[in-house]
């Protein structure tokens, strides 16, 4: 299948050393899911340079069609998995392979604002992969953006906010259901997200996590999170806005949770709604839509970049593998 080779891909966003994100990359002549199994494996350490460097890879062409395809194209890359079941994920996936399950079960009128995957919890996923086994009819864009690139933004143009999330931290409240609740972007059970079959064996995990909770009459479960980092230092020493502020304050509304109230510092002072509108709109900005063709995978350096979900028509199946 010959060396990387990396192409343009249209809307792609340059930063000001002139890097282009994501990077593409696409075979020199069509592929087999064996033979971009096997160019994976002879590939592996250009591959997870140009995600380090890069932030974001976006596969095109390798010939991948089901979710056992994707799941032989991940295990090419030799890498831990980190299982949906033992995540503290608050969207409700479903398993197709033990490395495979559904991006988030919404549904398609839902947008899914810009996150971190699971940095509202103390335990998240270094990496991740998505597959579109289904593009929508329309909509149902993943977009993209570098956090690292929108903390230099907010340092230079809302230095305070952007003090206060180093200094202060955020801790995240959040009202899980008894049961799935399917019309929510937000709506796994806490049986389901804490993997446990009873009260005590919920508490028992949530004391281990330094969470604080308390129960609800119908039998849903409130919890607040410890302090936990708004901006997290990355191996090559620059710094990223890692955090779900952003999908928390203007996505978690559901019959349960109010964004505006389920966010704040973690000395329990409030988030200014203004400052946190200005980094939506500086997220925007620099924000990729990546316009799922079918077989493409994405794979993401979830500490550098986040990642949502646009509202569409139609059927869209993208799948999606975690990386410990």
């Amino acid at each position: 299948m010959g060396a990387i080779n990396p192409t343009t891909l249209d809307g792609a966003a340059i930063d000001g050393s002139g890097a282009e994100f994501p990077a593409v990359l696409t075979p020199q002549e069509p592929a087999s899911v064996a033979a971009a199994a096997a160019w994976v494996g002879e590939h592996r350490q250009p591959i997870q340079d140009l995600l380090a460097e890069n932030g974001a890879v976006l596969f095109r062409g390798f010939g991948l069609d089901t979710d056992t395809a994707f799941d032989q194209f991940i295990g090419a890359f030799d890498w831990p998995n980190f299982t949906y079941a033992e995540s503290l994920s608050n969207a409700v996936r479903r398993n197709r392979t033990e490395r495979v399950f559904t991006a988030n079960e919404a549904p398609p009128e839902v947008s899914i604002f810009l996150h971190h995957e699971m940095a509202q919890t103390p335990i998240y996923p270094s990496r991740l992969f998505f597959f579109c086994e289904q593009p929508a009819q329309s909509g149902g864009a993943t977009p993209i953006c570098r956090s690292d690139w929108l903390l230099e933004r907010l340092a230079d143009e809302a230095p305070g906010f952007g003090a206060a999330c180093r200094e202060k931290g955020v801790r995240y409240s959040q009202t899980m259901p008894a049961a799935d609740d399917l019309a929510s972007g937000q709506g796994r059970s806490w049986a389901s997200t804490l993997s446990a079959d009873n009260r005590l064996a919920a508490e028992t995990k949530l004391a281990k996590l330094g969470y604080e909770w308390q129960w609800q009459a119908d039998d849903a479960l409130s919890v607040t999170t410890p302090v936990l980092p708004a901006i997290r230092r990355l191996e090559d020493g620059s710094h990223s806005f890692f955090n779900q502020l952003i999908a928390a304050f203007f996505g978690w509304k559901d019959a349960r949770n109010d964004g505006q109230k389920v966010i704040s510092f973690g000395d329990g002072s409030s988030i200014d709604s203004d400052a946190m509108a200005m980094a939506v709109a500086m997220a925007e900005d620099l924000t990729v839509d990546l316009q799922w063709q079918q077989g493409d995978v994405a794979l993401l350096d979830n500490l550098r970049v986040m990642h949502g979900r646009r509202p569409f028509e139609g059927e869209r199946r993208v799948l999606a593998s975690l990386v410990a």
